[in-house]
């Protein structure tokens, strides 16, 4: 049975019939993959026939190009194959309703739905509906052990919102050259982080030399310890529980120097109302002193020049009485100093690094004025990666809401 609704807010004007809600059921066959058993049998896997796997589509998104598992003809058989351009959605793991569409000819297990026989329905809308569903669909699906699995009857049951062909198609088009946008962005972003690895390689390995502003030579590095160049200060208190959006003070927790900086702090993200915490100076480099991950997790060292932000425990603040930029030091130690700083943390469950196990490290010493110009060289890349991951933002978020207002 059929029902109809209203229309889009958002809408190509030659357009004006009223979409049409139905089960999935009434416009395709919902099924669910297959797996050969057993396991692994050489019979059956190794093959020249790929077979999606649930991190394929993570990594690759819309278009998912299979290529960590494959089956043999024998096991092909007792999968369920598909065709390149077929629509699939996860439906167990960790990461269910996940849509993709199939870029090459490839086997499904049974963590994946197919859906085949579509009536007057474009199989890129399709993926778009399921996309715009996801939150929706996560909320269907049924607790199953550890996993979360959506079943072939939910999917048949729910009911999606349909309009004629060749709207779908028209609004298919319209994303997909968002989409194509986004990967622009995306491999413009990739490209340039690519040149400032590269380039400060090149930079601190001092087989790419800045000249002086009458176009000399700088004078040659010197060699010298952490410990004499800086001396240490630790960050103390400040709980995530007491962050508040409108706290008076700015502060800074030793997580979010993973998760929100990288080498310079360009705007101070989180707000307390605690009085605990180390008052920071500008010249301040941060580190992360504990993980539950990997020493390589705390070589990251993040250029601070704020007054007075709080820092929180769990963080060495580096500071010196010499004249040094801790922009250059920041993106000197956080690169090409980032393993030998990593091989120094200690633990197992928890992960330490301490001021007393790094000081002995040696690192070069240009002169200030050369400091200065690797920095501002570096700041420049990363202002440029801001601004493409700021277009790459929007878009997303214009993509958001595309898909909230061309679909009802």
């Amino acid at each position: 049975m059929s029902e109809f609704i209203q229309k889009p807010k958002l809408r190509f004007q030659e357009f004006k019939d009223e979409w049409i809600k139905q089960k999935l059921s009434s416009r395709m066959e919902v099924f669910r993959g297959a797996s050969p058993r057993p396991k692994g049998d050489p019979k059956y896997y190794g093959g020249k026939v790929p077979r999606l796997m649930i991190e394929d589509a993570t990594r690759d998104g819309k278009y998912v190009y299979p290529s960590i598992d494959s089956l043999t003809l024998d096991g092909a058989k007792k999968s369920r194959f598909l065709v390149k351009g077929n629509v699939v959605l996860s439906c167990s793991g960790t990461n269910v309703a996940i849509p993709t569409i199939l870029a090459v000819d490839a086997c499904i297990h049974d963590g994946w739905l197919g859906f085949k026989n579509l009536k007057e329905v474009n199989s890129e809308f399709l993926y778009y509906l399921f996309l715009r569903l996801y939150e929706k669909m996560q909320g269907e699906a049924t607790t199953g052990g550890v996993f979360n699995n959506l079943t072939t009857s939910i999917l048949r049951d729910l009911k999606l919102n349909f309009t004629g062909l060749n709207e779908q198609i028209k609004i298919a088009s319209f994303l997909r050259e968002v989409d194509v946008k986004t990967s622009r962005l995306k491999n413009k972003i990739s490209l340039l982080e690519q040149y400032k690895k590269g380039i400060m390689q090149l930079l601190f390995s001092q087989e790419l030399r800045f000249k002086n502003e009458v176009g000399n030579n700088y004078t040659n590095w010197e060699e010298n310890s952490i410990g004499n160049i800086f001396y240490s200060e630790k960050g103390n208190g400040i709980p995530k529980g007491e962050l508040t959006e409108k706290g008076k003070r700015k502060c800074i927790l030793y997580g979010e120097l993973y998760t929100k900086y990288n080498e310079v702090i360009f705007d101070v993200e989180s707000r307390t109302n605690s009085g605990n915490g180390l008052d920071s100076k500008k010249g301040d480099l941060l580190i992360p002193s504990s993980t539950t991950t990997t020493g390589i997790d705390l070589a990251n060292v993040t250029a601070l020049n704020f007054e007075n932000v709080k820092i929180g425990g769990d963080i060495i603040v580096l500071r010196s009485n010499q004249k040094i930029n801790n922009v250059f030091y920041a993106y000197y130690l956080s690169n090409f100093k980032k393993y030998k700083i990593a091989s120094r943390a200690q633990g197992i469950t928890i992960v330490h690094l301490y001021f007393s196990s790094i000081k002995d490290i040696v690192i070069d010493v240009p002169s200030l004025d050369e400091q200065t110009k690797i920095a501002n060289f570096l700041s420049v890349i990363d202002d440029k990666i801001r601004l493409v991951n700021t277009q790459l933002e929007n878009t997303q978020q214009f993509k958001k809401g595309l898909l909230q207002q061309m679909f009802v």
